[in-house]
């Protein structure tokens, strides 16, 4: 039986725990027909050891997305591995801890630029990198993640205006890529127990909101409903839908108070 992804070559970021969105993405792409690579940093040991849990063996890759010489080298890098891209997913979000955690008054902007650069940036910057990979009568996918940036959560801080940049740019990227028959959209998940997470001081009392708000039962161990929804994304099921936001968060985005 063949899966929506046959013959697709995806470029996934941001697998750092069997737990992360990323990684279920990378599992279920797999499963689905992709040929993949997996970038890491700043610790691509720990990608390698995670990434043979997969079903099968990939390459890591070492990508720092704001290094000007990862991203020139990784066209060449990704090229001699897969030959091309269809698709990529940029799982890659970081803030300094004092822009976090109930610091949003005092956060200096140096902290701020360095959330705004990896957070939002980032994705105009890999997608470039990787855009000569994919082939202009082809076009491709673009998936990021963010977590709604239409309100102002709990112990997010900076985080929150950094998701609200990577929100505009997807659309700006959309619009400037849709030529190109690339689209691009996110994934804006409910909270899950990854990484990212349990780098938020207070990450627990932003994820009681799924408690009391949430319609649908959310599971905060459970990544692969967002998962599911980066591979769906990444497929052709999609082939007229850019500059979107799909939300996998149980319903809690469009819930009243």
């Amino acid at each position: 039986m063949s899966g929506i992804l046959d013959g697709k070559r995806i470029l996934i970021t941001g697998v750092l725990m069997e737990s992360s969105i990323a990684f279920h993405a990378a599992k279920i792409a797999q499963e689905q027909g992709a040929e993949i690579i997996l970038t890491a940093f700043p610790r691509p040991t720990l990608t390698e050891r995670i990434a043979k849990k997969l079903p099968k063996p990939t390459k890591v890759i070492e990508l720092d997305v704001t290094n000007e010489e990862h991203l020139g080298r990784l066209e060449d890098v990704v090229r001699a591995e897969l030959g091309g891209l269809d698709g990529l997913l940029h799982s890659i979000g970081f803030a300094p801890q004092d822009a976090l955690g109930g610091n949003f008054l005092n956060t200096p902007f140096e902290s701020v630029a360095t959330a705004m650069h990896v957070s939002a940036y980032s994705l105009k910057s890999l997608t470039m990198a990787c855009l000569p990979l994919m082939p202009e009568e082809q076009g491709g996918s673009v998936v990021g993640m963010t977590f709604d940036a239409q309100f102002a959560w709990p112990q997010y801080d900076w985080m929150g205006p950094a998701k609200a940049a990577l929100e505009a740019t997807n659309r700006y990227l959309a619009r400037d890529l849709g030529p190109r028959n690339i689209r691009c959209n996110l994934i804006s998940a409910g909270p899950l127990g990854s990484m990212a997470a349990k780098s938020i001081p207070g990450f627990g009392e932003l994820a009681k909101v799924w408690d009391t708000r949430s319609p649908l039962a959310w599971d905060m161990t459970d990544p692969e409903p967002a998962g599911r929804g980066v591979v769906a994304l990444l497929s052709d099921f999609f082939p007229k839908t850019t500059g979107e936001i799909i939300h996998v968060d149980g319903g809690v985005h469009m819930m009243g108070a």
